[in-house]
C-alpha cells in the first residue's frame, strides 16, 4: 500500500475548496489546504464576488431617495466625490476582513491544516509546495482537489496598466472615481459594474458586439435591465465590435470596427476569464488542456487521473460560488466512497445589477426549442403594496408554468430582493409543487413575496382558459 501523508490536498482557498476540506474532515480524513496568497478565501472573497457586491451595495444605498418611494435610483448631480468611494472601499474591506476572520475559524475547528505556498506536481500523487521564502517540502495524498479559481482575460493587445485601463480585479482597488468610464463587454461583469458607477454619476457608455446584453435571460428580463440602464444614463453601444483601445495622456481612447471614436477618463475591459493553471505542473500528474484551455471532467469533476478533481471557477461554467461549494462537497463525498449525495435540483443564478436579477428554471426561448406547451404568470413589484413603498416601478415577476401538468418550470425576477425571492421558486421546482400551491399560499403584507401569489394567479386564469 501506497503511504500519504493527506487523505486529501486541496489547492486553493475559494469556496470549492473550503467545502471540499471541511466535507472530507467531517468525514475523518486528515486534510491540508494548500493557499500561495497571504490570505484566504480565493477570488470570491478577496477580489472577485463578495469586493464588488460590499461596493455595489454601498454604490445603492447612496443613490437612493424619497421621491417615488423611498429607495428609487438618483442620478448624482455632482458625480461620485472620493470620500464616498474611499468610504465605500473601506466598508468592503471590513466585510472581506470579517469573512476571512470567519473562514479561518471554520476550516481550524474542522481541523484542516493550512499550508502556505504555491503548488505544482511532481507525480500524480505528490505535489511540491514552494513558500515565500524559498522553501520547499513535497507532500503526497491520496486525492488532490484542485481549485485555484480564474483571472480576468487580458489579451496583450490591451494596454492594461491599474491606472486607466484596467480589469475587474483593478477596479476594485480605485480610490478615485472616474468621471467617464467605458465598459467593454455585454456580460455579467460588465453589466454590474456599469450599474454600479452609472447611477452615482460617472458617464459610463458599455460598448458589446452582441445585440444584446446577457442573451441568454429570459426576453421580458433582459428588455427591463437594458431599460433601467438606459434610464440611469449607461449608453449603450450594442453590435459594435471593438477594433483597437489605446491610452493617449490621461485619456483612454476605444475605436470601433466601424471607425467610431468613443473617449473616457478610464476604461474596464470585461470580456471572458481565463483558468489558473499556470505553474500546477499539469503535465506531470499527467493531465492536459483541451483546445479552448481547460481540462475535460466527468459528471463527478473527475479528471482522466480519477483520484483528482476540479471545482469552483477552475472547471469553467457556472462559474458561481454556490456551484463551486456544491461542487466540492460533491467531489468529496465521491472520492471517500460516502455516496453521492442527492441531486441539487435547479440551482438559481443571481447578477447583482442594479436593480438586481435571478432566475431558476428554464426560459421561454428554451422551452420553445424544446416544444413544451406553457403559460406565463406575470406580477409586477408596482401592483403590489411593498413595491409601492419602495418605488420598485419597473420590477417584475414571470412564472413559467407547464400546460400539461400545472408544473413550475422556470422563475425569472428582477428588482430589489431579486436574489432572496428567487429561492421559493426555487424550493417550488425541487419539490416538484405546482403553480396551484403558490396560488394558494399567503403571505406576509405588504411583501415582495405577493408576487408570486399574483403570478401564480395569472398562470391559473390562463390555464382555467384552456380547460
Amino acid at each position: 500500500m501506497e503511504v500519504y501523508e493527506y487523505d486529501l490536498l486541496v489547492v486553493g482557498s475559494g469556496p470549492g475548496c473550503q467545502s471540499a476540506a471541511v466535507h472530507a474532515a467531517e468525514l475523518g480524513k486528515r486534510v491540508g489546504l494548500i493557499e500561495r496568497k497571504p490570505y484566504i478565501g480565493g477570488v470570491s472573497l478577496q477580489t472577485g464576488t463578495i469586493p464588488s457586491k460590499a461596493l455595489r451595495e454601498a454604490a445603492y444605498l447612496a443613490s437612493r431617495f424619497g421621491a417615488r418611494g423611498m429607495r428609487q435610483t438618483r442620478p448624482a448631480s455632482d458625480g461620485l466625490d472620493s470620500a464616498f468611494l474611499a468610504d465605500a472601499v473601506a466598508r468592503k474591506q471590513a466585510v472581506v476582513d470579517n469573512q476571512e476572520s470567519l473562514l479561518l475559524q471554520r476550516l481550524l475547528a474542522a481541523g484542516v491544516d493550512l499550508l502556505p505556498g504555491e503548488a505544482a506536481f511532481a507525480d500524480p500523487h505528490t505535489l511540491t509546495i514552494t513558500r515565500a521564502d524559498g522553501g520547499r517540502q513535497r507532500l503526497r495524498a491520496a486525492v488532490i482537489v484542485l481549485a485555484t479559481g480564474s483571472r480576468p482575460r487580458r489579451p496583450p493587445d490591451v494596454p492594461f496598466d491599474k491606472s486607466r485601463v484596467l480589469d475587474s480585479s483593478s477596479i476594485l482597488k480605485l480610490r478615485r472615481p472616474p468621471r467617464q468610464l467605458l465598459v467593454v463587454g455585454g456580460g455579467v461583469i460588465a453589466c454590474e459594474f456599469a450599474t454600479l458607477f452609472a447611477p452615482l454619476g460617472v458617464q459610463v457608455q458599455l460598448v458589446d458586439s452582441h445585440a444584446h446584453l446577457l442573451a441568454y435571460l429570459d426576453e421580458d428580463i433582459q428588455r427591463i435591465l437594458e431599460a433601467e440602464m438606459l434610464e440611469m444614463g449607461v449608453a449603450l453601444h450594442m453590435r459594435t465590435p471593438v477594433a483597437t483601445i489605446h491610452r493617449e495622456g490621461e485619456r483612454v481612447a476605444l475605436v470601433t470596427a466601424d471607425g467610431q471614436r468613443l473617449e473616457a477618463d478610464m476604461l474596464l475591459y470585461a470580456l471572458g476569464r481565463e483558468p489558473n493553471y499556470a505553474g500546477l505542473n499539469l503535465a506531470a500528474a499527467g493531465l492536459s488542456a483541451d483546445d479552448n484551455g481547460w481540462v475535460l471532467l466527468n459528471e463527478h469533476h473527475q479528471t482522466s487521473q480519477a483520484h483528482i478533481y476540479i471545482v469552483g471557477d477552475l472547471a469553467g461554467r457556472p462559474s458561481l460560488a454556490s456551484t463551486a461549494m456544491e461542487q466540492g462537497r460533491k467531489a468529496a463525498s465521491h472520492a471517500f466512497g460516502t455516496g453521492s449525495p442527492p441531486a441539487s435540483g435547479a440551482l438559481p443564478m443571481a447578477i447583482y445589477t442594479i436593480p438586481e436579477l435571478s432566475y431558476v428554471g428554464l426560459t421561454e426561448r428554451e422551452l420553445r426549442e424544446r416544444n413544451i406547451a406553457y403559460v406565463v404568470g406575470r406580477a409586477r413589484f408596482a401592483e403590489s403594496a411593498r413595491g409601492g413603498i419602495i418605488g420598485a416601478e419597473r420590477g417584475f415577476m414571470k412564472l413559467l408554468v407547464g400546460r400539461a401538468d400545472r408544473a413550475i418550470l422556470g422563475v425569472h425576477v428582477i428588482g430589489e430582493s431579486a436574489s432572496e425571492l428567487v429561492h421559493v421558486g426555487q424550493m417550488a421546482i425541487n419539490c416538484a409543487a405546482g403553480v396551484d400551491l403558490l396560488a394558494q399560499t399567503m403571505f406576509n403584507y405588504p411583501t415582495l413575496a405577493q408576487c408570486y401569489k399574483n403570478a401564480a394567479l395569472d398562470c391559473v386564469r390562463r390555464l382555467n382558459q384552456t380547460v
